[in-house]
């Protein structure tokens, strides 16, 4: 489908999702399996290039395009207290991001990767989750277009990310909202709340649960309604993103904690949702690591970073370019005139 010609409906986001190419997986493992190393040697990058090989659908995958994505959004919560920055500040960083002057840029500029940046209604925060829902369906069925239509058909690989004042708040109250436990399991410093700051912000994560509880119990098992109900536009959008890389068989790297608590309501609607996602880092919010547990993921970094903005998947990036070029680089014992294994 054309990049920009994309609607989705929240209730047929994950219908007739493809499958991964068996044949192109197989074939990268035959190719490696005949390189000059032993058996395994380059560990997990071994498996990265089949995971973008039985994506990609090629035997030889490539990474001459790698898109990132970073969704940006403000939230109503932002007013009770849970961030140490105030709200103005997502769209002044989406202006540093479009000016080249923060860190992602630099990432990108270092690993080969396009950027590009959308902010969403940043000037009509969403509802304070601590009194009502978050989105109507109608904003809700906006935000998960717009991060649909962002997708590059053309991608080899996405990276997934985010900007947004008090969004660590919100993707606590999701995932507390998908999976239980305690709010304080959930909620960690983000941007820095410490002290009794970050006792508050547990508080308006377990309230917000509280106060929706009748829409959420009313959704049931419907974890896209707890989305709309306890996300925000540029966590709708991240969902909506990463169910168009899947329906184009587009490998995605996921971000940190907000980017994986909006995948996670995908993989709760429908368990092999993100099976062409892989978790980029492991932040050093406390929740991230327990929602990859979840999400039974992997993280390919850790390197306890906690800035959102893309930064870990871009990142990541570096490692598929280095298992790519061990992939396409090295001599295989034949052409080596070097002997295989006894």
């Amino acid at each position: 489908m054309p990049e920009g010609d994309v609607r989705t409906d929240p209730i047929d986001l994950l219908a007739d999702l493809p499958a991964a190419d068996p044949d192109a997986r197989n074939a990268a493992a035959a190719r490696d399996a005949i390189l000059t190393k032993p058996p395994g040697a380059l560990g997990r990058l071994e498996g990265l290039i089949q995971w973008l090989a039985a994506w990609q659908g090629r035997a030889r995958p490539r990474l001459d395009r790698v898109q990132a994505l970073v969704f940006a959004g403000n939230h109503g919560i932002a007013t009770q207290g849970v961030s140490a920055y105030p709200a103005e500040v997502t769209a002044q960083m989406v202006a540093n991001f479009e000016a080249g002057g923060a860190a992602v840029n630099q990432l990108c500029k270092a690993f080969g990767v396009a950027l590009s940046v959308h902010p969403l209604e940043l000037e009509t925060p969403t509802g304070d989750i601590t009194r009502g829902p978050a989105l109507d369906h109608i904003g809700f069925r906006a935000a998960i277009d717009a991060g649909a239509r962002a997708v590059p058909t053309d991608a080899d690989l996405v990276c997934i990310g985010e900007m947004g004042i008090a969004n660590t708040a919100v993707a606590a109250t999701v995932c507390l909202g998908l999976f239980g436990g305690r709010a304080e399991d959930w909620t960690g410093p983000g941007t820095g709340v410490e002290g009794p700051a970050l006792d508050a912000k547990a508080r308006a994560v377990a309230s917000a649960v509280t106060v929706n509880r009748a829409d959420l119990d009313a959704a049931g098992n419907d974890a896209l309604e707890t989305l709309r109900i306890l996300g925000g536009r540029e966590l709708a959008a991240m969902a909506g993103a990463v169910a168009a890389a899947r329906r184009n068989r587009q490998p995605v790297l996921l971000d940190g904690f907000v980017a994986g608590a909006a995948a996670a309501c995908l993989m709760r609607a429908r368990p092999d949702a993100l099976d062409h996602c892989r978790a980029a880092h492991v932040s050093a919010e406390p929740g991230h690591r327990r929602l990859l547990a979840e999400l039974r993921m992997t993280p390919l970094l850790d390197l306890e970073m906690r800035l959102g903005e893309a930064s870990g998947a871009v990142l990541a990036v570096a490692l598929t370019r280095a298992a790519l070029a061990c992939f396409d680089g090295m001599a295989t014992f034949d052409e080596a005139q070097v002997s295989g294994k006894a």
